[in-house]
């Protein structure tokens, strides 16, 4: 099944193909026929992938209560007013399973109004764009997009044709492109670079606020996590008013191993799937390929309406590697962890200086006049800090929860069996009632 804006084209090439041909009324049947097909099947894959998703709950929803902060009304990085999520699912033939996942910060034109942002490295075994002139500048000026390992370049290539199409772009000739990514080779097509223009803009179109579709979706369509299908998991936290009021989302593309702890809870252990297993017991017999295996990469996105600057957002980044570790994270060698933290705060935005009359006949700019910017101060951040480490643990276990088993390239990765896995938290005490 495709998901992407190729379907639709598809389906016309057929209804042209029958057009011209209509000379013919056994070709013309069959061509009608065939058409039909296609769509009852891409209808049915869709149902039904949605279907299985939806009968898997989140991890709240089962009963693990995570942190000691309450989340926002959706639990979701879009409890951050304004922000925007969008995926494309490519789930295609045998052995494409891959996509993109779009954050926009907000709205309108990000290279008009930046966002201030940082990004930090937990192991830098990866091929994040854009991370040194984020860190340098300390603002991030488009949607940060997330994709498979092979696909960043073509990924960061159509991102750019987008950002110079949006009014206002005409006259810009530099733009620093925000792709991360995750390598979904084991179940995926990695080799074949599947993603197109189309699905790029696909996501940045459909991007929206509101729920956020998570497990086996976007860039989480073909990742693997403590070696059960891992995917697209989102969290939030809201402070209450006498430490701010303020949102903290996080969104996560899950692809990496360790032993998995939920809640305090050793589910890695009593499932028997974990790092280093094998090794540890001398194993004669070798688990199947990736199923113990920790390597693979992790991609955290934070996003806050707290007024932070890049200085300060970079610490929250940080702290986000803490969330990781709670889920029994092994951060190995050939594991690329990294957070993208950023506000969408209206008074930290960058915009253009405005021009008076006088200085537009003087100078291109205004630009050496000093900014008036009102941020919090460092004695502020704790609670934040708290606040993305909480949802980090979250939206790691979501990306688990909410997932479905997948197969492709002639593998198959389990989804993480919820009735075993509640089983083992409850005996732990671990598990809170059901809200």
């Amino acid at each position: 099944m495709d998901q992407s804006p190729r379907t639709p084209r598809r389906l016309e090439r057929v209804a042209r193909r029958r057009a011209s041909r209509r000379a013919d009324p056994q070709i013309d049947v069959f061509g009608f026929s065939q058409m039909k097909r296609l769509l009852v099947f891409a209808l049915i894959m869709t149902v039904g992938l949605v279907a299985q998703s939806q009968n898997r709950p989140r991890a709240r929803e089962a009963g693990i209560k995570v942190g000691v902060l309450s989340p926002g009304l959706l639990n979701a990085i879009t409890d951050v007013g304004g922000l925007l999520v969008g995926h494309t699912t490519l789930i295609r033939g045998d052995d494409v399973r891959t996509g993109v996942t779009a954050i926009l910060p907000h709205g309108g034109n990000l290279f008009r109004e930046k966002v201030p942002g940082a990004i930090f490295v937990g192991n830098g075994f990866g091929k994040l764009a854009g991370s040194t002139q984020v860190n340098e500048l300390g603002e991030i000026e488009t949607p940060i997009l997330l994709t498979s390992t092979l696909s960043v370049p073509r990924v960061a290539d159509y991102l750019i044709d987008y950002m110079l199409a949006l009014p206002g772009n005409e006259d810009v000739q530099s733009i620093n492109p925000v792709v991360a990514e995750t390598n979904d080779g084991y179940l995926n097509d990695i080799r074949g670079r599947h993603i197109t223009r189309d699905d790029v803009f696909s996501a940045l179109k459909s991007a929206k606020n509101g729920p956020v579709a998570e497990g086996s979706v976007g860039a989480g369509t073909g990742t693997v996590a403590f070696g059960f299908k891992g995917g697209i998991g989102t969290s939030s936290r809201k402070l209450p008013s006498r430490l701010g009021g303020f949102t903290v989302g996080v969104l996560v593309q899950t692809n990496f191993g360790g032993v998995l702890t939920i809640n305090g809870a050793p589910v890695g252990q009593e499932l028997d799937r974990y790092y280093l297993r094998d090794d540890l017991r001398q194993a004669s017999r070798r688990s199947q390929a990736g199923e113990n295996e920790a390597d693979g990469s992790v991609i955290i996105v934070i996003a806050t309406d707290a007024p932070v600057d890049a200085r300060n957002l970079r610490r929250m980044a940080a702290r986000a590697m803490m969330g990781l570790a709670r889920t029994g994270a092994a951060a190995t060698n050939g594991s690329g962890d990294y957070a993208i933290a950023f506000s969408t705060a209206d008074e930290v935005r960058v915009r253009p200086q405005a021009q008076s009359a006088q200085s537009a006949q003087s100078a291109p700019t205004n630009r050496h006049v000093p900014r008036t910017v009102k941020t919090l101060g460092n004695d502020a951040m704790s609670p934040l800090f708290l606040a993305v480490i909480e949802a980090t643990e979250e939206a790691i276990y979501n990306s688990l929860f909410r997932a479905n088993t997948i197969t492709g390239k002639g593998h198959t990765v389990e989804a993480l069996p919820l009735d075993r896995t509640l089983e083992i938290i409850r005996k732990h005490g671990l598990s809170a009632p059901k809200p």
